[in-house]
């Protein structure tokens, strides 16, 4: 997308990738974007293994040619689209070799839009889709070998318009202050099956993003209805410690059982709002990276107000799956009981 349809600074084009271990010992999340109005594509990769978190983040000016999907140690090889990606990091600090082989097809999700007040201020257009991955990755000394049999892929791409730091608000956000948002985003997969939901709700409760799909190869896609989730918080916090969600297809209710591995807030490492070291699309010069590694156990104000992605163990209609059940939750949400910013569970 190397002329897009809009002046708008905000306009990007973005991938995410998660390579998780089944038993939770694992979670490797990476991505790349391009902000054409900004003149910058930006790379990260983090990995979390046990109380440690490794990250690597890399930026530059965006050049000419946009089928070089590299930046710094980072870069991503389509081999064969929708198919077939190669995954590399070369840094002393993390690196990884993987090839990511797609196991279902790519799902539209839903489209995207946010406003506020009356100004549009968020509209994507999205896909996803699960797969395997083999390779290995490295880190502080250690070797994992990645593998099929045992670690689970999955990857989104999105594109359009969303907010990136430096925006302007101007009245329509003093008039319109941001009062709680609930967040749900689950690709979960299973041998012969993949599913994925996604659901996005205001203070209220009013639900602005909602869908459940169920993938089947050979198969019509199959819609579930209105997902309806219940989350088992740990005390004292908005960490989902397990969760529940309800499919309701009325011909054949499903329940979906989500128990969470591991755990790591995209604010840290990964460079989403509202991280305070870096965030994507802002300009760091040429031929910037950076290389961090942060302590998993020391309690980050950062995580509280930003998306966490957790690898996740799914249990569906008697068969077990892999995935990811990322959630975030801030501000009041009266259906959760939060009743502001520093509410949390009882």
């Amino acid at each position: 997308m190397k002329h897009v349809a809009t002046g708008d600074r905000n306009a990007y084009d973005r991938c995410i990738f998660h390579v998780l271990d089944h038993t939770g010992r694992a979670l490797l999340i990476l991505g790349l974007g391009v902000y054409p109005n900004l003149g910058v594509v930006d790379a990260y990769a983090t990995l979390r293994t046990g109380d440690v978190l490794h990250a690597v983040r890399a930026s530059d000016a965006l050049g000419e040619d946009r089928m070089r999907l590299a930046v710094g140690p980072l870069r991503i090889e389509v081999q064969e689209p929708l198919r077939r990606l190669r995954l590399v990091c070369e840094d002393e600090s993390l690196a990884y070799d993987l090839t990511w082989t797609a196991a279902f097809p790519a799902l539209w999700e839903p489209h995207h839009l946010q406003r506020r007040g009356g100004r549009l201020t968020l509209e994507g257009r999205r896909f996803v889709q699960a797969g395997t991955v083999a390779g290995v990755i490295r880190a502080a000394g250690e070797e994992l070998a990645v593998s099929s049999d045992g670690w689970t892929g999955t990857r989104d791409r999105s594109w359009g318009v969303r907010p990136m730091p430096g925006e302007e608000g101007g009245r329509l956000a003093d008039d319109h202050p941001a009062e709680g948002f609930h967040w749900i985003w689950c690709p979960a997969a299973f041998d012969d099956r993949f599913l994925m939901v996604v659901t996005q709700e205001d203070a209220d409760g009013h639900r602005s993003l909602s869908d459940a799909t169920l993938v089947r190869p050979g198969h019509r896609d199959r819609q579930l209805g209105w997902p309806y989730t219940e989350i088992g918080y740990r005390p004292g916090t908005r960490h989902p410690e397990r969760a529940v969600v309800h499919l309701g297809d009325p011909r054949a209710p499903r329940v979906l059982e989500v128990e969470i591995l591991t755990s790591s807030p995209l604010a840290i490492g990964a460079g989403y709002p509202p991280a305070g070291d870096w965030q994507h699309g802002t300009w760091q010069g040429r031929g910037w990276t950076d290389r961090r590694t942060y302590d998993m156990t020391s309690p980050d104000p950062l995580a509280a107000y930003g998306v966490t992605d957790h690898s996740a163990r799914f249990r569906l209609d008697g068969r077990t799956g892999y995935g990811i059940f990322e959630h975030g939750t801030f501000g009041r949400h009266d259906p959760s009981g939060f009743t502001g910013f520093d509410s949390v569970a009882p």
